[in-house]
């Protein structure tokens, strides 16, 4: 008898047996099998034949905060290292909205149709309270990521810059270890991250829009010296005439900044991405300050100058990471902060006092 309401004195009444309790795990699911890890020979032998699989999980490598895949994503990239240097690195940016991922892709798709190989690393911006990323150049990308030629690696900032910019550095080596001889590092917006951006790519674009009436206010003095190209996009149909009027002040703009170092003065073009026009002079403009800067020396001293910086860059990544997974600075870090929000220490103070009994804890 599995209910008492199945007793003969409750005559009338009847609960069903209903059915058994499903599993917890549906056992259809079809069960996949856990990715091997490969060793480092296997990861570099995988990149140098240019396996997208091997290349796409040596980049996950790189990008984990586990001690241990660090440790294994140096060895990877420093004997991948020689391997590269041979692609041309390219960074884009510009005002949200200007349309970044559809020139990208009409762009990639021209040098790509050309027969080049294409690596796009684009970082994603994160969200500040949740730490979450939408990362969804390759859904806006889809004629492009399509390609054999092309491999597009969005990358959460997550709110730390300098180890982002530090990673997509290192995941540009492996991409031209792979072969991929063209390069293009979009970045999140007009901010810190162009810097970063611009201490490892050859040629810096900055894309703009037209039609807003003052093109120049909302552009930052610094990103307009760092540009090596301005082109204005959406440059079809009624905005025709307003971009090149936005050329003709941008144009002018310029001459009031300091030349660049390589000599090369920035140009201004103009575009329409959706429409896949302006694509060859771009290019073709790319191509004549390749050609410029490599025949006065500028192009190989200012590489050699972008190693110097990210060793550096490098060497301040790793201090304040060691820093804060001390176990003495981890375990009186939040006593710290409480001290500062009641004001019974000051922020400098409380820094200072950390940062000796980091040194005295190192020492």
């Amino acid at each position: 008898m599995d209910h008492i309401e199945d007793n003969e004195q409750f005559a009338g009444l009847s609960v069903s047996k209903g059915i058994e309790k499903p599993p917890m795990v549906n056992p259809y699911a079809i069960r996949r099998p856990k990715r091997r890890q490969y060793t480092v020979h296997e990861y570099v032998e995988g990149i140098l034949k240019g396996d997208i699989s091997i290349l796409s999980q040596a980049v996950t490598l790189v990008e984990s905060t586990n001690a241990d895949h660090y440790a294994v994503a140096q060895e990877v990239i420093e004997k991948c290292l020689p391997y590269s240097g041979n692609a041309i690195r390219i960074g884009i940016t510009g005002v949200p909205g200007a349309g970044k991922s559809t020139f990208i892709e009409a762009l990639g798709t021209y040098l790509v149709g050309k027969g080049n190989k294409l690596a796009v690393l684009a970082i994603d911006p994160s969200s500040e309270r949740s730490k979450g990323s939408i990362l969804g150049d390759k859904t806006r990308m889809e004629e492009l990521s399509a390609s054999k030629q092309a491999f597009i690696r969005p990358s959460p900032s997550s709110g730390s810059l300098g180890g982002v910019a530090r990673k997509t550095r290192e995941t540009s080596i492996l991409c031209e270890a792979a072969g991929f001889n063209m390069v293009f590092i979009e970045t999140v917006g007009v901010g810190q991250s162009e810097t970063a951006a611009h201490s490892m790519v050859d040629f810096f674009l900055l894309l703009q829009l037209t039609g807003a009436g003052d093109e120049l206010q909302g552009i930052k003095r610094g990103i307009m010296e760092m540009a090596d190209a301005i082109v204005i996009n959406k440059a079809e149909g009624n905005n025709i005439d307003k971009a090149k009027l936005a050329q003709r002040q941008l144009k002018n703009a310029l001459h009031l900044f300091p030349p660049h170092e390589s000599g090369w003065e920035p140009q201004v073009l103009t575009c329409s991405a959706f429409h896949k026009t302006g694509m060859e002079e771009i290019w073709k403009m790319v191509e004549e300050y390749m050609a410029f800067t490599k025949a006065n020396g500028s192009f190989g001293a200012k590489r050699k100058k972008q190693n110097k910086y990210w060793m550096y860059e490098s060497i301040n990544e790793q201090l304040k990471n060691n820093f804060y997974n001390n176990p003495v600075i981890s375990g009186k870090l939040a006593d710290f902060e409480q001290r500062v929000l009641r004001d019974e220490i000051s922020s400098f103070s409380a820094a200072q006092k950390l940062l000796d009994e980091y040194f005295k804890a190192k020492g």
